[in-house]
């Protein structure tokens, strides 16, 4: 491909990552991009990630509805290499199963899968935001026989990851925000042209509430949402950029709320959506606290584990020596009935997130919002046909 052609196709998916999306949608459109610029076989495989465990949570590709339940086992129980994890930290945050096997991608079980569905060469690329939050990856095929993957098609690659990320992230939020599951579920808060209150999702009223300088009765937005809003309409004038705007707040009560804006597509006047969510790194430590009981030092412990994190690695994260960090895993091994860190990773993915990529697949054929988070304890897990009750 030309440098142009490249050049455009990351124009493309930047306008389409700043602008609100479903998700489905979002990939959807993404796919269309990714075809001309970067041949591959059949069609993109899109994956969102918990932030805070790394954890798969959905799974998009389309012609293939179910993830294969053989392939999970393997991503979380098997000894192979390129699997999603060890993409993740690498620090390139791109990878093609050709080169971690040396040239000899047959000596892994993954290219034995891979192949079943025509996909010799598989490239895997990070999705992470400017500001370091991983929130999914996409895994590129191509046929045998076809060229290996480039260094200028693997550079824009690592180009519109970053976009991607942010795309993934708004649209979670934003279907979040309009089918709230919880309580401090995420807000939204849409402003017309004049900047006048044109739409919001139940429970919006709470969320202004709680920001310094705002009357939600009298009908004054707090500055800090008037701000968002004029350096939204400043970035998308960019699109290029790429930027996500972002502003966070302390709240009356002293937590911190973060606030997302985006420019709604229209052939009239700018619209302007607003996201309102609390900053919290997740719902991974209250899943972890409430099923296990782990303590706040083990729960640390538990999150670089399934980060892929070293003994050395958490050592030094956590300013701790290696040893206690051994005592620390041993508590944790205890706690949570497993032998290994691998079969803690399992245990913690099979027991709180492959019920959250289930009903997404579930999700996604009803053309529903997708999730993004693990499945809590308190929820009830979908049955065989996607369904919870």
């Amino acid at each position: 491909m030309s440098a142009d052609t490249l050049r455009h196709a990351a124009e493309r998916i930047a306008r389409l990552c700043a602008e609100p999306h479903d998700l489905v949608s979002l990939w959807q459109g993404s796919t269309e991009v990714l075809a001309r610029a970067v041949p591959h076989h059949w069609t993109p495989c899109f994956y969102t990630l918990d932030p805070a465990s790394l954890l798969m949570t959905s799974h998009f590709h389309h012609g293939l509805d179910e993830f294969p339940g053989e392939w999970l086992a393997g991503e979380y129980y098997g000894d192979d290499v390129h699997r999603l994890a060890d993409v993740m930290c690498t620090k390139s945050g791109i990878s093609t199963l050709y080169e971690v096997t040396g040239g000899d991608p047959e000596s892994s079980p993954r290219w034995h899968r891979n192949m079943t569905m025509g996909g010799d060469q598989e490239l895997i690329a990070r999705l992470r935001t400017r500001s370091g939050e991983i929130w999914g990856a996409l895994a590129l095929y191509r046929a045998p026989h076809a060229p290996l993957f480039s260094a200028a098609e693997k550079h824009f690659v690592q180009s519109v990851a970053p976009l991607l990320a942010e795309g993934a992230r708004a649209a979670l939020l934003l279907g979040q925000a309009r089918e709230p599951e919880f309580t401090d579920s995420p807000g939204l808060l849409v402003l017309d042209h004049n900047w006048a209150v044109e739409s919001t999702t139940p429970g919006v009223g709470q969320w202004l509430s709680e920001l310094p300088d705002g009357d939600w009765d009298a009908g004054r937005l707090p500055s800090s949402v008037l701000t968002l809003a004029g350096r939204t309409l400043r970035t998308a004038a960019d699109p290029q950029r790429g930027d996500t705007t972002v502003v966070r707040v302390r709240s009356r009560t002293g937590t911190w709320v973060v606030l997302h804006g985006a420019c709604l597509s229209s052939s009239g006047n700018p619209r302007i959506a607003i996201i309102i969510e609390p900053a919290h790194p997740g719902r991974l430590y209250p899943l972890l606290m409430s099923a296990y009981g782990l303590t706040e030092r083990e729960k640390d412990i538990t999150r670089l584990v399934l980060q892929g994190a070293s003994t050395a690695g958490m050592a030094a994260e956590l300013s701790l020596s290696a040893h206690t960090v051994q005592q620390h895993l041993k508590s944790v091994f205890a706690k949570t009935g497993v032998h290994s860190r691998r079969d803690l990773v399992a245990k913690v993915f099979f027991t709180h997130y492959e019920p959250r990529l289930r009903d997404n697949e579930h999700r996604a054929r009803l053309d529903k919002p997708l999730r993004g988070e693990p499945w809590l304890p308190n929820s009830s897990a979908p049955d065989d046909c996607g369904n919870s009750s």
